[in-house]
């Protein structure tokens, strides 16, 4: 794989880190947070998922800027957006002005999701872009891992979380520098800009036959134009519009952001004290990039679906486990019951969804059904994030997780029955799979 493919795919995955970073460092201030502003449940929550809902947002109408100034310049202000939200956040005087920047950092983590995968699936070639995209997952599980340690190093000081949520903007800074030097899509470039001759500087590096290229992407649009009136939510996308909404869901019915967001609040639940319980969240971040690694290198060669059936029975498994351990009041095995839980989800959702969604729409409305994929799975982790204290009070941790084992079965029957594989095939080809 050429260098140079290689360097802006690591630099947009970046997005992704920041993603990761911004979204899990809030699992080490939550409770200072609750206990400084003296929030009841309700309000804790929503201060907590706050981020998401902002992520609504930006997953819903990450795509237009994208198509209308560039997948490059998106990015680029993605980041800028990333690093106000961090100050803004860590000097915070009360609740209401928290809110506000960490909802902004939500637009921006929205939009990432959206963008990112958007960008390194339409430069990637076919045999590689699975490996690619899934370099945004891996960023964003490595954020996760730094946002555990972190918290776990800078815990005990008076101020402790303002400094747990301000270090996302060193990397916010060199993110928005580093797209700088990134080029521009050549699909945005041939499509939306018309600008020929830079869309082939960049396939010379990235496609050994750039000329078949050309034609390739100009025939798709061609033939995507002949029918212009169609839009995304339309009869012609129905299948790969319920095949993004279904992934999105069940991704988040795993319980996988409940984990995220409140890891040391679960792990206390079993009687860890909270300096055992963030020792024992890092753990989660060195499996989720363990499992993620693995799931980078087999995606290519196995392909979307292995992987998924391999998590599904993962998930299956472990959430059962960690159901009956509340029930049965015996939690010795939790913190390892969890770890299989996010090594499950690594190597299944966790590496295929930004792959998966990102390839299944054509080139016409791969931005806008990227949008409506991430939009799905945002929605849904908001009101997972912002309900999950409330049902933790309230009926415990047995209920909740027997819940999440019973929606993967449902998941388990998705994969089964209805997904595709998309391992190696190209996105014009996928298209006409498709589309009817």
């Amino acid at each position: 794989m050429n260098n140079k493919l290689i360097l802006w795919a690591i630099t947009v995955g970046l997005g992704g880190f920041l993603f990761g970073l911004d979204t899990a460092v809030i699992s080490g201030a939550e409770l200072e947070i609750q206990k400084l502003w003296n929030l009841d449940s309700w309000t804790h929550g929503l201060a907590v998922a706050i981020a998401l809902y902002g992520t609504v947002i930006g997953a819903a109408f990450g795509g237009i800027p994208a198509d209308k100034y560039g997948r490059k310049n998106t990015l680029l202000w993605i980041g800028i957006l990333f690093f106000l939200s961090s100050v803004g956040a860590a000097i915070a005087s009360g609740v209401n002005m928290f809110m506000v920047f960490r909802f902004i950092g939500g637009l921006s983590i929205g939009a990432s999701s959206v963008v990112a995968p958007v960008y390194i699936s339409e430069i990637a070639p076919p045999k590689y872009r699975g490996r690619m995209v899934i370099s945004f997952q891996a960023n964003i599980v490595f954020g996760i891992l730094i946002a555990y340690v972190s918290n776990y190093l800078l815990q005990g000081g008076a101020d402790s979380w303002r400094w747990m949520l301000g270090v996302v903007a060193f990397p916010s800074l060199l993110f928005s520098v580093l797209m700088l030097f990134t080029p521009e899509t050549p699909r945005w470039l041939l499509l939306y800009k018309g600008d020929e001759a830079k869309a082939r500087e960049v396939l010379a590096i990235t496609e050994e036959n750039v000329m078949g290229a050309v034609n390739e992407i100009m025939v798709s649009a061609k033939q995507e134009a002949s029918s212009s009136t169609d839009k995304l939510f339309s009869k012609k996308y129905f299948f790969p519009l319920l095949l993004a909404f279904l992934f999105s869901f069940f991704n988040q019915a795993s319980g996988i952001n409940a984990v995220i967001y409140y890891a040391p609040r679960i792990f206390e639940m079993t009687g860890l004290g909270k300096e055992g319980a963030l020792l024992s969240t890092s753990g989660i971040g060195v499996f989720n990039l363990i499992f993620t690694i693995i799931g980078w290198y087999l995606i290519d060669r196995y392909g979307r679906r292995v992987l998924m059936y391999i998590g599904s029975i993962g998930y299956i498994i472990s959430l059962a486990l960690i159901a009956m351990a509340f029930y049965n009041e015996s939690y010795a095995y939790v913190p390892y019951y969890v770890f299989a839980f996010i090594g499950a989800h690594a190597i299944g959702q966790g590496s295929v969804i930004w792959v998966f969604i990102s390839e299944i729409f054509p080139n016409s409305v791969r931005a806008s059904g990227m949008a409506f994929g991430s939009l799905t799975h945002w929605v849904f982790a908001a009101l997972i994030a912002n309900f999950f204290p409330y049902f933790a009070d309230h009926l415990g941790g047995g209920p909740i997780f027997a819940f999440f084992s019973v929606m993967m079965v449902f998941q388990l029957i998705y994969v089964w029955k209805m997904m595709p594989e998309t391992k190696g095939v190209s996105l014009e080809d996928l298209q006409k799979r498709l589309i009817h």
